[in-house]
């Protein structure tokens, strides 16, 4: 038997991967051609002038590297992260944690800021560590996924630089939900992934250095502990030069340049407030029903909502239920929120009034709750 035959339909509302547009699919199956072929190099071309556009920056390092979100995140660690460098991690969800890890593999003295799991890190914590001793680095999560909270960047690129710091920022659930403004933040480093809010399935990684992080990966005087994510060799292909490196996978650069132009066909501004408008709307769906939310609400992310069940509710048997009986794919808790939350995502092509409304039914027919009050509630705050 062909399992390939028997895949099911599903309705991708959980942390990601999220739903993809058919026309990114449609864009997937053309024609296979060389990784050097003039017409691919156009493409790239095109690919990344539309990250730049998306990522809003100039930075004329900004790629897709050939790996879903975590190798972008570990090519941003290791590129500009030598050994015996001082790097701040703000840590308030698992993947503060996971850089943590990366940075302190890349040889790095590492301090974590650790802050409860559901705040943002406060910009007087950074500046702290800054005043008490030199950082290379400060790392920060703007949207983390284990939790859904999204953090406040204002002042944050202008202290690091302040300071001599280059500032990194992990943009995986952020991009194409909710602003993300690299330039104006001051954002030295930034990666995300295709499979979150740009609906692209999952296997490439948005990555972009400013001139900034670039000097500081010249200037290294230890190679790049990794070849196959040394920027300083994969920018030669993605560049003028365009030398060889590895064979990229054409096929879902295809996607990537038809899932980007999808956003800046929609727009930007009109994105985010559809990501915004839903977000709200499932925020009061879910409290009619009972459930708390575990962000504050000025801290939360719109593509992404961490919630606890009320009294009685199993949060495993509900998402078995959801994907056993409604074909709706939610997620679980990371860490120590395992067991105790579901986030539940409403991102990109997913991010519709009839997933919401879709998702809401299901929760009240599980929950057995009579009279639509989810859903009321929902097109009440869409009103």
């Amino acid at each position: 038997m062909n399992s390939l035959e028997k895949l099911p339909q599903r309705t991708l509302m959980g942390p990601g991967p999220s739903d993809v547009e058919p026309a990114v699919l449609e864009a997937m199956a053309l024609p296979t051609i060389g990784h050097l072929d003039p017409a691919f190099l156009e493409v790239m071309d095109e690919v990344q002038q539309m990250l730049r556009q998306v990522m809003q920056t100039e930075n004329e390092f900004t790629i897709a590297v050939s790996g879903t979100g975590s190798a972008a995140m570990e090519a941003a660690v290791i590129n500009i992260v030598s050994p015996g460098d001082r790097v701040v991690v703000g840590v308030n969800g698992v993947f503060g944690t996971r850089l943590v890890d990366m940075a302190g593999r890349a040889g790095a003295e590492v301090e974590s800021l650790e802050f409860p799991w559901g705040e943002p890190i406060p910009l007087e914590a950074v500046e702290e560590s800054l005043a008490r001793k030199a950082a290379d680095v400060v790392m920060l999560v703007h949207g983390e996924t284990s939790t859904g909270v999204r953090q406040p960047m204002e002042g944050l690129g202008e202290l690091c630089h302040e300071h001599g710091a280059l500032l990194l920022l992990d943009c995986v659930t952020s991009l194409g939900g909710v602003e993300v403004a690299l330039d104006d933040w001051g954002v030295d480093a930034c990666y995300s992934g295709t499979q979150k809010c740009l609906s692209v399935p999952p296997g490439l990684a948005p990555l972009t250095f400013s001139s900034r992080a670039l000097d500081k990966l010249d200037s290294r005087e230890s190679r790049v502990p990794s070849w196959y994510l040394d920027m300083s060799m994969v920018r030669d292909y993605w560049g003028a030069d365009r030398k060889y490196h590895h064979t990229a996978p054409i096929n879902m650069v295809y996607a990537l340049h038809e899932g980007l132009r999808i956003v800046l066909e929609e727009g930007l501004e009109a994105r985010w407030v559809r990501h915004e408008r839903h977000a709200r709307a499932l925020w009061a769906g879910l409290e009619a029903l009972g459930w708390q939310l575990y962000v504050a609400p000025e801290h939360r992310l719109f593509p992404l909502t961490t919630a606890r069940p009320p009294e009685g509710v199993d949060e495993k048997a509900f998402r078995a239920a959801l994907l056993g009986e409604y074909d709706i794919e939610i997620g679980g808790g990371l860490g120590p929120l395992a067991g105790k939350v579901v986030r539940v995502g409403l991102m990109g092509a997913a991010s519709t009034r009839s997933n919401l409304h879709g998702f809401l039914e299901a929760a009240e027919r599980i929950m057995g709750i009579d009279g639509e009050p989810a859903q009321q509630a929902a097109e009440d705050a869409l009103s």
